[in-house]
């Protein structure tokens, strides 16, 4: 069985998309709309700006998003999964591209989302650590014990975790987990605490939007961040996603859970391989391919 899965946020890269633009015309089409829908010529930053344009946060998530499913419409008929999964914003992506929303309406939420999470950035100072070789349930306990906000964000793939809080938080927890056998604990370059309780303004701003978008039956299995379970049914994925501003990225128990339902193979579609290097960490035995 054939699994498709977008990237998030940081895959990012100058020059994103301009092959597809300039060689495709269905592409093309679909980024031109996008600039009307924005409101600003995002095709522009994508192509021919500079990393520093592309770091803006209400530039990066819709421009991942366009590549993402831009790439799915290219493939046309041959856009067959079986199942589907995104790492965080890459969960848009794939609703999008399975069909469980429109290609606007998923545009407008990337964008409502990005917009919101600036916000919430800038209400409190907060940021993000990577922590390697470490057990989930050790730094699951380490940041139990730390006063303050700090929690897991993302379980990437065994041994790869990030931590998200507030900013003292993170550097108390960054200590302990050195302290407890981390080859890094080290705060990340990012405007604020995603996948925590900082997110909260945000959540609850995106949830509105989300509340009044249409949601359809997507074609298969969607595997959202906040459980790692298949859904399909409109409501459930809607609240999912409403969650998963303040809930952890489950990545390395989605993966394992699609391969236990059947996949065999896993394409990424969208910027970067991150996600085609973190498979292959959760398992060796599956086929791991991208298009970019």
């Amino acid at each position: 069985m054939k699994a498709y899965v977008f990237p998030g946020q940081g895959a990012q890269f100058v020059g994103m998309g301009k092959d597809l633009y300039d060689t495709n015309p269905v592409a093309r089409e679909l980024f031109d709309r996008a600039n009307d829908i924005l409101g600003f010529s995002i095709t522009d930053v994508m192509h021919a700006g500079t990393a520093e344009e592309l770091k803006q946060t209400k530039v990066t998530q819709p421009a991942i998003f366009l590549h993402s499913v831009i790439l799915a419409k290219t493939l046309g008929d041959a856009f067959k999964p079986d199942m589907v999964a995104g790492h965080s914003l890459g969960e848009f992506s794939a609703l999008v591209a399975a069909g469980a929303m429109t290609f606007d309406d998923g545009l407008r939420l990337v964008s409502a989302r990005a917009h919101a999470m600036q916000k919430a950035c800038e209400l409190k100072p907060s940021t993000m650590a990577a922590v390697l070789a470490l057990s989930d349930e050790t730094v699951e306990a380490v940041c139990a014990d730390i006063p303050g906000v700090v929690v897991c964000a993302n379980y990437n793939c065994p041994g790869q975790l990030v931590i998200s809080g507030e900013i003292e938080a993170i550097d108390a927890a960054c200590a302990k987990l050195l302290e407890a056998g981390a080859k890094r604990a080290l705060r990340l370059p990012v405007g604020g605490a995603f996948h925590s309780p900082c997110m909260e303004p945000a959540r609850a701003e995106l949830a509105e939007a989300i509340d009044h978008t249409v949601f359809s039956v997507p074609v298969c299995p969607v595997y959202q961040n906040v459980d790692a379970m298949p859904h399909t049914d409109p409501a459930e994925i809607k609240g999912n996603l409403i969650a998963q501003l303040t809930a952890p990225v489950r990545w390395t128990q989605t993966v394992r859970n699609m391969i236990a339902a059947g996949a065999t193979e896993f394409v990424e579609l969208g910027p970067g391989k991150v996600l085609q290097g973190l498979i292959g960490k959760i398992d060796k035995t599956v086929t791991v391919s991208g298009l970019q």
